[in-house]
């Protein structure tokens, strides 16, 4: 299934100023990964982030967010967000959420 390369670049740009970022495939889209660790992504028409179980509350209080759900059942830590509900100040907000706990977390791969 192919991603949104559109919501993709928004996200591209949104990223831009951080340092350590990739871009791999996964969960039939696209995820942005900071240090080796998923951030957030883009699938077909919606966004995901990374915001760990104990911002999940909050991240689920905040427009357009909902649990991210692919098999059947949530998986902890990780929201959907409906792109239409995400200005450039709200995506830089969720970006900031994933860059609190994602940062936290040791590095991942080759380059540790």
């Amino acid at each position: 299934m192919a991603h949104d390369e559109a919501l993709a670049q928004r996200v591209r740009r949104a990223l831009a100023n951080h340092t350590g970022v990739s871009e791999t495939r996964m969960f039939g889209g696209i995820c942005f990964m900071m240090n080796g660790n998923m951030l957030c992504g883009v699938d077909r028409a919606r966004l995901m982030f990374r915001v760990g179980k104990e911002q999940a509350a909050e991240a689920l209080s905040q427009p357009g967010a909902r649990p991210m759900d692919i098999t059947g059942k949530p998986m902890a830590g990780f929201v959907f967000v409906d792109p239409t509900q995400c200005d450039p100040s709200a995506l830089k907000a969720w970006i900031d959420l994933a860059v609190n706990y994602v940062g936290k977390l040791p590095q991942k791969g080759k380059n540790k």
